[in-house]
C-alpha cells in the first residue's frame, strides 16, 4: 500500500500537478453559481504557477539538501565496496533501444565507472528494481553490466540487486544481499538532494555507509539564479518537493530515524 499511495498521492502532490488540479478546479467552478469563485481560484492558480516557474523558489528548497552532506574525502581511506542507486537508467526505453539509456541522474553511473576504477578491489553494487506503479518494466540492474565493459571493470566485481522498488528497499535489500561486516567502509552513491533521506534509509536498517553525493542542481554559494524557463523552474521546483515530501513520510512512517538526516 505504502508504494502505491507512494507512486500516485505523492504525484498529485507535486507542487506544479497541485496548482494545475486547483486551477482547473476553478475553471470548473466557474460553470456553476460559485463563478466568482472559480474565477479567483484559476487566476490564483495561473499567478502561483508564473511565480513558481519563474522565481529561484525551487533552488531555495533545493540548496539545504544538497548541502546536508558534503563531497567524500577521499583521504580517509579505501572504501570496501561502493553502493549506487537506481535512478540514473531508463530500463523502459533501454529494453526499447537494447542498450543502457542514461535518462535520470547521469552523475551515479560517471560516479560508479570512476570509483570503480579508482578502487579496483572495492566490491560494486548496483541496486534498483522496477520502480513503475505496474510493475510491468525490467529491473535497472538488468542493464548494468554493458556499462561496467565500457568502463573497462570487470562483471565478476559486482553486485546486482534488482528487486528494490524505493529507498527504505534499497537500503533493506542491499544489507541483506552484501551482509557488511563492522568495520568495512561503504560509499553510498546517489544524488545530492536524495542523500539525506537514503542515508536516513540505510541507517535505519543498521547499515553504515558514507555518502558520496553526486548530480548537485545548485550552487554551493547563496546566488539565486532566476530560472530561464518556466518549465525549468518548475522542474527544480517539483524535485526538491518531492524530495521534502519523501523526508517527511519517511520519517512519519518510520523508514528514517530523523526527519532531516546530518553527518
Amino acid at each position: 500500500m505504502f508504494f502505491i499511495l507512494s507512486k500516485t498521492v505523492a504525484l498529485l502532490l507535486l507542487p506544479s500537478n497541485f496548482l494545475i488540479a486547483f486551477g482547473l478546479a476553478g475553471v470548473l467552478l466557474m460553470a456553476t453559481r460559485w463563478r466568482r469563485g472559480g474565477v479567483c481560484v484559476a487566476v490564483t492558480s495561473i499567478i502561483l504557477l508564473a511565480a513558481a516557474g519563474f522565481l529561484p523558489v525551487g533552488t531555495l528548497l533545493l540548496r539545504p539538501l544538497e548541502n546536508r552532506f558534503p563531497p567524500w574525502d577521499a583521504s580517509r581511506g579505501v572504501p570496501a565496496g561502493i553502493i549506487i542507486l537506481g535512478g540514473a537508467i531508463s530500463s523502459k526505453l533501454s529494453r526499447d533501444h537494447g542498450e543502457p539509456i542514461i535518462s535520470g541522474d547521469s552523475g551515479r553511473i560517471v560516479a560508479m565507472g570512476k570509483l570503480a576504477r579508482a578502487y579496483p578491489d572495492a566490491r560494486i553494487v548496483y541496486s534498483g528494481g522496477d520502480g513503475s506503479l505496474l510493475g510491468n518494466q525490467p529491473a535497472e540492474a538488468d542493464f548494468v553490466y554493458p556499462l561496467l565493459d565500457g568502463f573497462g571493470v570487470g562483471r565478476e566485481r559486482a553486485l546486482l540487486e534488482p528487486h528494490s522498488r524505493n529507498t527504505a528497499e534499497n537500503a533493506a535489500f542491499t544489507k541483506d544481499l552484501v551482509k557488511p561486516k563492522s568495520g568495512e567502509r561503504w560509499l553510498l552513491v546517489t544524488s545530492a538532494q536524495h542523500m539525506p533521506r537514503a542515508i536516513g534509509c540505510f541507517r535505519a536498517v543498521g547499515f553504515p555507509v558514507e555518502a558520496y553525493p553526486v548530480g548537485w542542481r545548485s550552487e554551493r554559494q547563496w546566488n539565486l539564479t532566476v530560472p530561464r524557463t518556466i518549465s525549468e523552474g518548475l522542474g527544480q521546483l517539483d524535485s526538491a518537493g518531492s524530495e521534502w515530501l519523501g523526508l517527511l513520510v519517511y520519517w512519519l512512517t518510520g523508514r528514517t530515524s530523523e526527519f532531516l538526516p546530518a553527518p
